[in-house]
């Protein structure tokens, strides 16, 4: 009978994969079509509208490995091991693209592959286990994000007379349902009538105006959404498709309710069996800021469908969803929904905490949702670099004492890898710390020191269990499917694409009973083809003999 290392190494983590996963919505760079998968409670991401230029690359030195390593035992594979190599021969990429490293959990057994482990590779999102995995030890996975709901006039007999604020705290997930919940919570305190503004302050986060498009000139993929301090159901409008052949109709339904969004209710069926294209079929029009028209037919066999998209003024969507909102609930408001700052002089209404950062995470890690990490490398940023402490050492009562800019953000992850990893590594370079970036780089030695780290930290089942699981949950569900992979339900797996990248890392059970790190990139023109190498990489590993 196969050994299971989970009874020794993390048995809580049996328990937390037995339990049914926290509703996601999928998100990953790298699906091109910028797909996602459609799960409760759980909004979506979507892109900003700014057409001002991007945020400046950062010009960090090249990921390096500058400490001293022990030299290989002989057993370890120092070439790739071959149906590796010919799965990367199938899809036409030289072996030279490709960088990978095999090496036990525990320190004391032999490595198994290193091949070209010390060169600076763009990780894509895997680059988002050094964010989480950074957060998790500096803020905890207790750790969570406050909106709060503030005043600067008196509530008497439903009547709020003076204005409501609504101030941000950077919450990733601050989705449809839990708007509601606080409306409502609002409204049982006596605040139904709002005489005065509705104030949004998102000025938690200080950033720059972006273009969406800047990074692929694709700027309504999800994949391209800009972080918020208030960020309001990922800013997205999530349009319903429902087939009425006795109409001759589909009818649209479309959530959040939009304040000054009108929306086409029906539009013509096109009649067969047939699917194909029907986004394009539809003949969406989204460039009136007022309005979202369709100008084509629904094909009738299409069924139900959704549709998340990118509302296309991103910068009033909060204003627009959250005045919607309000109203459906039953709320009134006299005054107008603003942007602007919450003054000194103001009481709590209400306070809504977000979902903890263990969840957080698994929402990041295993449908690798970008904006989420943005979200939680901003946070980072609001800790003052002096005082860094991790979970590992004594801790200070843990403060946000600046706004969250992405260069102070990058000021405390470099203190925090350099506290924690030493001058083993240079330390990676980091861009919005979600790995949607050209300029991202880390080695493979450096990602695996990360890992091996988190296998011994005091909340190390947390990250581990925030990872997707091989055939199935997350964006590993499509490796190791089939009934005789070993891999199915044994690897713990962050996966990563771009255009020219493809990358995975993480943990694998094998089958001599030992817990192996796994990390595998391409770098390559074809990389996307040759992805099969590293889902190979992965059953080689769960296949290790006794």
């Amino acid at each position: 009978m196969r050994p299971n290392p989970l009874i020794t190494l993390w048995p809580t983590l049996l328990l937390a994969l037995a339990a049914s996963s926290l509703a996601a919505r999928a998100q990953d760079n790298e699906l091109s079509a910028g797909e996602l998968r459609l799960r409760p409670e759980v909004g979506l991401t979507v892109p900003g509208a700014s057409t001002a230029p991007p945020v400046a690359a950062p010009t960090a030195p090249a990921v390096t490995a500058t400490g001293p390593r022990t030299a290989p035992s002989e057993s370890v594979q120092t070439g790739l091991p071959a149906p590796v190599l010919a799965a990367l021969r199938r899809a036409q990429v030289p072996a030279d693209a490709m960088s990978a490293l095999v090496l036990p959990v525990a320190g004391n057994q032999t490595e198994r592959v290193r091949f070209r482990a010390d060169q600076p590779i763009n990780p894509a999102s895997v680059m988002k286990l050094v964010t989480t995995y950074a957060a998790m030890d500096l803020l905890g996975p207790d750790f969570t994000w406050s909106t709060r709901f503030l005043t600067d006039g008196v509530v008497d007999k439903g009547t709020l007379r003076g204005n409501l604020y609504i101030k941000g705290g950077g919450d990733p997930k601050l989705v449809l349902e839990r708007i509601q919940a606080a409306f409502q919570a609002l409204q049982d305190k006596g605040v139904v009538v709002v005489l005065g503004d509705m104030v949004l302050d998102n000025s938690a986060f200080d950033l720059p105006p972006r273009d969406p498009g800047a990074f692929d000139g694709e700027a309504l993929r999800p994949y391209n959404a800009s972080p918020d301090a208030l960020l309001v159901n990922f800013k997205s409008v999530v349009l319903k498709f429902f087939p009425d052949p006795a109409a001759g109709v589909a009818r649209v339904v479309s959530e959040p309710p939009m304040a000054g969004l009108a929306i086409d209710a029906t539009l013509p069926l096109a009649r067969g069996a047939g699917c194909g294209d029907w986004r394009g079929a539809i003949g969406a029009r989204f460039d009136d800021v007022n309005a979202i028209r369709f100008t084509g037919r629904y094909p009738q066999g299409c069924g139900d469908k959704e549709w998340p998209v990118a509302y296309q003024d991103p910068a009033s969507y909060a204003a627009r969803a959250l005045e919607g909102l309000w109203r459906n609930s039953g709320g009134a408001l006299t005054g107008k929904v603003r942007m602007g700052q919450t003054p000194a002089q103001v009481r709590l209404l209400h306070e809504a905490r977000s979902l903890p950062l263990s969840d957080i995470i698994a929402d990041v890690n295993q449908w690798s949702n970008n904006v989420m990490a943005q979200q939680v490398f901003l946070t980072l940023g609001q800790l003052a670099p002096a005082r860094v402490d991790t979970m590992t050492v004594p801790r200070r009562p843990l403060t946000l004492e600046r706004q969250g800019r992405l260069e102070r953000s990058r000021e405390v992850l470099a203190r925090w890898w350099k506290t924690t990893f030493g001058i083993r590594h240079s330390t990676p370079v980091m861009e919005n710390g979600s790995g949607l970036s050209r300029v991202e780089r880390i080695t493979p030695d450096a990602l695996a020191d990360l890992l091996r780290h988190a296998a011994r930290h005091p909340k190390g089942a947390t990250f581990v269990q925030s990872l997707s699981v091989a055939g199935v949950k997350g964006t590993a569900a499509r490796i190791g499917r089939s009934s005789d992979s070993l891999a199915h339900g044994n690897a713990w797996l962050k996966t990563g694409t771009l255009r020219d990248v493809t990358g995975i890392a993480g943990y694998v059970n094998a089958g001599n009973g030992a817990r192996y790190v796994v990390v595998g990139f391409i770098n390559h023109p074809n990389a996307v083809a040759a992805r099969p190498a590293l889902d190979t990489l992965v059953e080689w590993t769960a296949s290790l003999p006794d």
